[in-house]
Parts: structure tokens; C-alpha cells; sequence
């Protein structure tokens, strides 16, 4: 890697803001990230909740160009490059590259089923085609069917952990994760991918970071800096709150629609605009438990 900073600790996939004609707004996007690094992220990435599956292909390359100038400088910056064929994601990842991001993460197609020597191919083609870290995203979580884990060590095996990393996401989530580690006899380097609601459980099988949505990265930094210290009560009483907000966002919209609320709230964003149709709405029961938590959630971050 070509920065100085390393891939590892709290990465948070950062939310893209519209403005109302439903256009990137680069301003807040650049305040977000600022806010980000401030707030004591070790890097942003740009990945679902990014809503890359609502991006043009020239929008998307466009986000990517502005996540890597304003967010480059101050640390490491991960570009989801996943796509429907293997030609348009081979097109995503040496973009990312030519635009100066440290890694780049995939998730397989998700229109169609396909077996595990389709997706050997299409991980490899991505791989073969840059110089990065390729980070494979099992988003089954949100979009898709689990991907086999034999598969995913022969990636490793084939090209090694700095080359080929991970963000498991399928269920359930902690034996998944155990799973996979074993099948790379421990050389793997994972990413929590959950927004938080396994981390303290998934710390303590072996990642290396976590890749949150950016609403929370003040309850995040705190519990990962518990964790790293080995001050269990501490990361207890922050990541009650934090479950229990996470758990109300139970599909793809409902984390958009949850996290840009509590963007507005702290400031950050202008707006709630998601790009539509959307299969989720926040109500005003929703909105009092939300907010609710996080405020739990901070108070307990901010104690000492």
C-alpha cells in the first residue's frame, strides 16, 4: 500500500448526500468526511449504504474520485467496486486505483445465482486486474445468497492475505466468521460488517476492523478503543445501545433511512433524500426509539 496509513480499525462506510434535483452534494459529502476523521476514523469506504446500487456507472466512478481527494490525506480509503458482470467490476477497480484508493472491496453479482467457479472467476479477474487489496464482501446480509467458504480461502491460498481480505456478513454472522478463519488456518484479515451489533463478539474472533455506517462512528471509535484495551465493561456499555439501534435496521433502506436521520440530527447532512423507490420509511414511533438509543449510546461513549 501506497499510504502511510494502514487498513485496520474503525472504517466507516460513509452515506452519500443528495442534494434535491437528487445530484451528489460534494459539499457535505466533504464535510462528512472531515467529520469522520475527526470523530477518529481510520479510513471511509464507499459501499452499500454509499447506495453504489443506485449510482450510474459515471456517478459512481464520480463518488469514488471525491471519496479518495477528500479523504486520502488523512487516511485509508476502500472503494467498493462490486457489479453485476466481471468486465464493469474489472472497469470499477482500475478506476479506484487510477483515482488513488488503498483497496477496494466486492460483493458478487446479485441479480443471478451463481456457483462457486463463476465467482472464483470473477473475484480473480478483479484481483489480476490491480494492484490493490481486494476485500470480498459476503453481503448476503443485505442482497444475495452466502458464498461458500471453500471458495474464499482458495482466493487466499491463490494470492495471499495482504492481496485478498474480507467482510463476512453472512448469517450467523460469529460462526461464519469462526468458519472462515479456520479454513485460512488464521492468515485471513476480516472486517466486521454488521454496523456494529456483532463487534464485540466478532472482536474476539480475530478482526482486524470494523466497517460501520458513519451515524454511529461516535459510539464506534470508543467501543473499539475499549476493546483494544481490554476494558470489557466499558465495550458492554456502549455496545448495549448500539445493538439495539442497529437491530431496528433490518434491510438495506432501513439503515439508510436510520443513519441519515441521525446525520441531520448531529449536524451533518442537510437532508434525509434517499434515492427512491424505497422499501422503507421511518415513522415517528421509529424516530423516538432511534433517537433514544443513540443518545444511550453517547452518554455512554463520553463517560469515563
Amino acid at each position: 500500500m501506497t499510504n502511510k496509513h494502514k487498513l485496520r480499525g474503525v472504517l466507516p462506510v460513509f452515506q452519500t448526500p443528495w442534494l434535491e434535483d437528487e445530484t451528489i452534494d460534494l459539499e457535505t459529502l466533504e464535510r462528512e468526511i472531515a467529520w469522520l476523521y475527526d470523530c477518529g476514523a481510520n479510513g471511509i469506504v464507499m459501499a452499500m449504504v454509499s447506495e453504489t446500487l443506485r449510482l450510474d456507472s459515471e456517478e459512481r466512478e464520480q463518488l469514488a474520485a471525491a471519496a479518495c481527494l477528500f479523504g486520502k490525506e488523512r487516511g485509508v480509503v476502500v472503494i467498493s467496486v462490486g457489479a453485476e458482470s466481471s468486465k464493469v467490476a474489472e472497469r470499477y477497480a482500475k478506476h479506484a486505483e487510477g483515482v488513488g484508493a488503498d483497496a477496494v472491496m466486492a460483493i458478487p453479482p446479485v441479480s443471478i445465482g451463481i456457483g462457486e467457479s463463476e465467482l472464483l472467476a470473477y473475484y480473480t479477474r478483479i484481483i489480476a486486474a490491480i494492484r490493490l487489496p481486494v476485500i470480498v464482501q459476503d453481503a448476503s446480509g443485505y442482497v444475495g445468497k452466502p458464498m461458500p467458504i471453500g471458495m474464499q480461502a482458495r482466493l487466499l491460498d491463490e494470492f495471499g492475505p495482504e492481496r485478498v481480505q474480507y467482510k463476512p456478513e453472512a448469517s450467523p454472522i460469529g460462526p461464519k466468521l469462526s468458519e472462515l478463519r479456520d479454513a485460512t488456518k488464521g492468515r485471513a484479515r476480516v472486517f466486521e460488517g454488521t454496523g456494529g451489533i456483532a463487534l464485540v463478539d466478532s472482536f474476539k474472533r480475530g478482526v482486524v476492523g470494523t466497517m460501520p455506517g458513519a451515524d454511529l462512528i461516535r459510539g464506534l471509535v470508543p467501543l473499539w478503543k475499549a476493546l483494544k484495551a481490554g476494558d470489557a465493561e466499558r465495550a458492554d456499555r456502549i455496545h448495549g445501545p448500539l445493538a439495539a439501534l442497529v437491530s431496528m435496521q433490518t434491510s438495506l433502506d432501513g439503515f439508510l433511512a436510520v443513519e441519515k436521520h441521525l446525520l441531520v440530527r448531529q449536524g451533518i447532512f442537510k437532508n434525509t433524500l434517499v434515492r427512491g423507490p424505497v422499501g422503507f420509511k421511518l415513522d415517528a414511533e421509529t424516530i423516538r426509539e432511534v433517537e433514544r438509543q443513540f443518545d444511550r449510546m453517547i452518554a455512554a461513549a463520553e463517560s469515563s
